[in-house]
This record gives C-alpha cells, structure tokens and sequence, in this order.
C-alpha cells in the first residue's frame, strides 16, 4: 500500500524562502527610500534656508532678523519686529538686541516672500507660528553663536536643524554636503535642543565618535548646523 506523505517537499521549501527573502529584501528597500527621502527633505531645507538668507541679504543689504528697518519695507511686519541692524542674528539682551532676533528672522524672510508659510514675532520660546521646524517637528535656529561642534570655536551664523535628527540621517547628510566629519567642515554637530522650552539637547559622545558621526550604533537624538 502506499504510504501517505508527510511534511513539505524540497521544491515546497523553496518556494517558501524565496517569498521570504523578496518580502524581507522589500521591507529593506522600503526603509533605505525612506531614510533617502529624509536625508534629501532636510538638505533640501537647509539649502533653501540659505538661499533665502542670502537673497533678504542681496534685497536689503541687511541680515533678516537683524533688520532695523522691517517695519517700514515689509508688508506686515510691526515695529516691535525690528532688529538692532548690527550685522548679527542674536538672542535678546545679546549684543545690545531688544529683540530674540533668531525668532525674528522667520517673519522677516516669510513676509519678505523668500520661504514659505508665515511667521509673526513673538517674544519667548518659538511656537508653530513663529519659528520653522524641521521633519522631526523640532524647530529651526539661524543664529549668530559659538553652540557648533566641540571646543570654543568662532561665532559665525549657522543654521540648526533642531534635534531628534537620528545620527545616520547627520551623518548621510554630511557626506552628501560637506566631509563627513561632525567637528569639523561647513556642517557640524549642533547641542541646540530644538527650541520650545522642551527639548533634550543631543549629548555628544552618543551622536559621534572622534572625527564621525555614530551611524551603526543610532542615537535618535542629535543635531547639526550648517555654517555660512
């Protein structure tokens, strides 16, 4: 008599982990476009951030923010929006301002038509209506300070991508635009918190290591900024 068969054949088998392989080789597909789409939404941000800082620049020879004459050549911008005009884009209290002038900047450039949405000064922490936030929906910072890289390096404008940006992502990002180093070069690690009066600064020594960012062993919470 014949003897009924148990179990699955060898072309069964087969089949089975060649579906598993195409569904597991999908699953990572999927992932490696969606952290491209990330690293190409925040370069992108950054670029048109820096072009729009240099067109206010060109338009008004002033730096937005730090413009002392806003109210008058801007649609909609009140007088309590003007900067002191003396070069740099500060906190408040910081090289004689009145004004946090890193808020500032964002109702400046969008009234003036050179990003998108629009922004209203207003003092304090940044809100959703007064400051840019990035994909992590942490807010922006373009300021005049030291807060870049280690060590006490020069004040100079930089643009902050605000933190809960995974150190993969700054470190895709930094090969793409500049040399990959996290203390060194025009993009660099950021200690800023993200802004809002609740945020967790990034610690260092989980974001990079020596001269590169931590991109096998991932901290969620890091930050970058891009120098001018």
């Amino acid at each position: 008599m014949a003897q009924k068969q148990n179990g699955f054949t060898l072309i069964e088998i087969a089949i089975v982990l060649v579906i598993i392989g195409l569904l597991l080789g999908g699953v990572l597909k999927g992932q490696e476009l969606i952290q491209s789409a990330r690293v190409r939404n925040l370069i992108s941000q950054q670029d048109g951030l820096k072009a729009a800082y240099f067109g206010f620049l060109d338009r008004f020879r002033a730096v937005p923010g730090d413009y002392n004459q806003a109210n008058p050549n801007i649609a909609n911008v009140a007088a309590t929006s003007n900067g002191n005009n003396n070069g740099r884009i500060e906190a408040s209290g910081a090289g004689g301002g009145a004004i946090d002038e890193h808020i500032a900047v964002w109702e400046h450039l969008s009234k003036a038509g050179f990003i998108n949405g629009s922004y209203t000064y207003a003092a304090g922490n940044e809100t959703t209506t007064t400051a840019a936030t990035n994909p992590y929906a942490r807010y922006l910072r373009l300021i005049y300070d030291t807060a870049y890289g280690t060590g006490t390096p020069a004040a100079r404008h930089n643009l902050k991508t605000g933190n809960q940006v995974p150190s993969d992502i700054l470190a895709e990002i930094d090969r793409k635009i500049d040399d990959g180093n996290p203390v060194g070069g025009t993009f660099q690690f950021s200690l800023y918190d993200g802004g809002g009066g609740n945020g967790t600064a990034p610690t260092p020594a989980n974001c990079y290591t020596a001269t590169a960012w931590n991109a096998a062993t991932v901290e969620p919470n890091c930050g970058g900024a891009s120098l001018f």
